[in-house]
C-alpha cells in the first residue's frame, strides 16, 4: 500500500485547447511540469510567444501529495480566471500539471460569470485533448564513479529502471538519473556498497 502513495495522474505531453466568446479568444496550453523553476520558464516562453495578448492566466499543482498549487488571474477580476483553471486540474485529479490560458480581448466585456465560463472551458478543452497517464514521484540522483566502473553502474541503472537525465563521461564519470521515490533509499545503499562509486539525492 505504501508504494502507491507516490503515484498520481498527469499529462504525457503538452496539449492545447481553444474557446471563443463574443470576439475574445482564449488559447489554453497544458503542460506536464515538475518544478516551480520549470513553470517560470514555461510562462516566460509563452509571454514571449504571445506578447500581444491581454492576459496570461494560469494554475498549477505539483507533487504526488498535491499540496503545492497556485492560481493566478493576471489582471482579470479576482477569482475569474486562475481558480476556474485550477478547478479543472482538480476535477481530473491531476498533478505535476500547469495550464496557461492566453486571452486575446475581443472588445466586449464578458462579465465575471462569462470569464469564469471561458477560462474553465478553455482549460477543460486542453485537458480533453491530452493523454492522461499514471506516474510515480521521482527523485533525481547524481552518481559519480571512475570509468572502469561503467558496466557495473549501468547495470544498476538498468536493473532499477532509472531514467537518465544527463551524463558526463570524462576522467571521473557523472550520471544524473531519476528513480522512483519509494526506491531511493534502497538504491543509495546499493551504490554505497559498490567500489569507488558515490551517489546522492539532488
Amino acid at each position: 500500500m505504501m508504494a502507491e502513495l507516490d503515484t498520481y495522474k498527469t499529462l504525457k505531453q503538452r496539449s492545447e485547447g481553444v474557446f471563443r466568446d463574443r470576439g475574445s479568444k482564449f488559447l489554453a496550453f497544458a503542460f506536464p511540469v515538475y518544478t516551480t523553476e520549470e513553470i517560470k520558464k514555461t510562462l516566460a516562453e509563452l509571454r514571449k510567444e504571445y506578447h500581444d495578448a491581454r492576459h496570461h492566466c494560469y494554475a498549477y499543482r505539483l507533487g504526488a501529495a498535491k499540496e503545492i498549487f497556485r492560481a493566478n488571474d493576471d489582471g482579470e477580476p479576482s477569482g475569474s480566471a486562475g481558480n476556474p483553471i485550477l478547478g479543472q486540474i482538480r476535477s481530473k485529479d491531476l498533478s505535476n500539471v500547469l495550464i496557461v490560458v492566453v486571452r486575446y480581448f475581443g472588445g466586449t466585456l464578458l462579465g465575471v460569470g462569462g470569464l469564469i465560463n471561458a477560462y474553465r472551458t478553455a482549460a477543460a478543452n486542453a485537458i480533453q485533448d491530452a493523454i492522461i497517464i499514471t506516474a510515480s514521484e521521482q527523485d533525481l540522483i547524481e552518481i559519480n564513479f571512475p570509468y572502469v566502473m561503467m558496466n557495473k553502474v549501468m547495470k544498476i541503472i538498468r536493473d532499477e529502471g532509472m531514467k537518465i537525465q544527463e551524463q558526463d563521461f570524462t576522467e571521473t564519470c557523472k550520471i544524473k538519473a531519476f528513480i522512483r521515490k519509494s526506491s531511493t533509499a534502497q538504491l543509495l545503499k546499493r551504490f554505497a556498497s559498490t567500489e569507488e562509486t558515490s551517489a546522492r539525492k539532488l
